[in-house]
């Protein structure tokens, strides 16, 4: 039952769990109608004005739970959907007139306005949202300080301007702009954006006789406490269904090696590359700066590169990759004509953590040492910077000395600008970083804690690393043949 003082991630993982549970029990049928009655019992209202409008939403999370799109019915193809039961209550104008306003002669808000938004009213300036195009010049203008810039949150957070919204008051994601990168997701106060999930499908593996096995993210270490380790989560992923559990800081090693070639030739030929770990900023690239594709490096994802390498392992593998990451929704699946390219579904730590709890498994404490799998270089991929880091190690370890010169950029507003630079040939470094949560992948929107709650945690548990090298896990694994590179930049 939800109660007035839950969180939007509570509620959310309160959806999770229920759907989570019917799924495992083979009981989906009628959740939709029960549920929303089940966790909002009674005619008192908890968050919002009614409690009907309470269940309508939680029915609308369960369609999402369910990778339906709430607002037409159909499956999801975006991973970032807008639940509309809960998306209309934002102020629909940006810029609005206080009683700040004196009404002042010199009129320089309705000067600065070019489009005749602005007039007098007997008692202040009055801006027409008809009229009005939001750019800001009266805001600038006002000696007063009178008006004031209400931009929604998820607008705000958007990097790429993908959100709109409509004369209905609600917001509109546009699909062609949007990276999946989730900001808006997080900015929210009204958790009316969310993502979509996957989770049934992959219950639906783990029920088959198909060989599952899960991936995951380094970003794992220290996000459920300093005593769970990988080994922790391995336990716990084969008591839900799991073949086995791979540690991704292993096809982290590998793309360091290979990218750390590409870099040598790249700077070699004088040509200036970015990094492709993370799908967001992939997608920044492909649908905001598609004159740059082809500077990105044609190295797969760590996440690409150990399902790779699972499948070459057991070529009927399914891979699902766990991490905080929700455009990797996106990428996972992606060039399935060939198999082997990549993991074939991928869960958030959100919805891992739910699916633990409707089988009721509960991580561990396991000793560190059992289960490192990957270098230390490698576990530092989710920070931002670390993939620059473990670049310059694997180009140390292979003898180039070459003096490579990296903008390490932390956030999609940092991407954005280094991308510009490179499109009109002014940027200086030799290769980008592009990283589109600001703190890397340890702070993604699929973290079922944030950054600061867990870091210290995970600085803890990563002190306990060994000095294994790059190098180190792909002599380990040279039996196995696999391409670390895409056949094509698919969307």
């Amino acid at each position: 039952m939800l109660h007035e003082n839950d969180t939007i991630e509570e509620v959310k993982n309160e959806v999770l769990y229920h759907v989570a549970k019917a799924a495992f029990e083979g009981n989906l049928e009628k959740i939709e109608a029960t549920l929303p009655y089940e966790i909002l019992p009674g005619n008192k209202s908890r968050f919002r004005c009614c409690v009907h409008k309470e269940r309508e939403i939680v029915r609308e999370r369960i369609m999402l739970a369910k990778n339906i799109n709430p607002a037409d019915g159909e499956p999801c193809h975006n991973t970032v959907k807008i639940i509309p039961a809960a998306c209309e209550n934002c102020p629909i104008t940006r810029f609005t007139v206080t009683d700040n306003c004196q009404k002042c002669m010199s009129k320089k808000c309705m000067q600065a306005c070019h489009f005749g938004a602005i007039s007098m009213t007997r008692d202040k300036a009055y801006i027409d949202p008809d009229k009005c195009r939001e750019c800001g010049q009266c805001y600038n203008a006002c000696p007063y300080n009178a008006i004031v810039d209400i931009m929604r949150p998820c607008r705000r957070a958007c990097p790429v301007d993908a959100i709109q919204a409509k004369k209905d008051g609600r917001v509109k994601i546009d699909d062609e702009k949007c990276i999946r990168c989730g900001s808006c997701i997080s900015a929210c106060p009204f958790g009316a954006i969310s993502d979509s999930s996957r989770m049934l499908e992959v219950i639906d593996y783990l029920k088959s006789d198909k060989p599952v096995y899960a991936l995951v993210a380094p970003a794992a270490e220290g996000q459920f406490g300093v005593d769970i380790t990988m080994e922790s989560i391995r336990t716990a992923v084969k008591k839900m269904g799991f073949k086995d559990m791979v540690d991704v800081a292993i096809g982290a090693d590998f793309v360091s090696d290979s990218e750390a070639k590409e870099w040598a030739e790249a700077y070699n030929e004088g040509k200036k590359m970015t990094t492709s770990c993370c799908p967001a900023f992939v997608h920044l690239i492909r649908r905001h700066f598609p004159e740059l594709v082809d500077h990105i490096s044609t190295t797969v994802s760590p996440m690409a590169a150990t399902a790779r390498l699972v499948k070459a392992m057991d070529k009927d593998a399914v891979c699902i990759f766990i991490g905080p990451c929700i455009a990797k929704k996106s990428e996972a699946g992606q060039d399935q004509e060939h198999p082997g390219e990549n993991a074939d579904l991928v869960l958030t730590f959100e919805e891992f953590d739910a699916m633990l709890r409707a089988k009721e498994i509960t991580l561990e404490p396991c000793a560190f040492e059992e289960n490192q799998n990957g270098s230390i270089h490698a576990k530092n991929f989710s920070n931002s910077g670390g993939v620059t880091k473990a670049v310059k190690q694997a180009l140390m370890e292979q003898g180039v000395h070459a003096g490579v010169n990296v903008r390490q950029c932390n956030g999609a507003a940092e991407c954005r600008k280094a991308l510009m630079l490179l499109k009109v040939g002014k940027l200086p470094e030799d290769f980008i970083e592009g990283m589109s949560c600001e703190g890397g992948c340890v702070a993604g929107p699929g973290n079922i804690v944030d950054e600061m709650s867990f870091k210290k945690e995970r600085i803890k548990q990563l002190k306990k690393a060994d000095d294994r090298l790059v190098t180190d896990t792909v002599a380990e694994y040279s039996q196995y043949e696999f391409s670390m590179h895409r056949q094509q930049h698919a969307e």
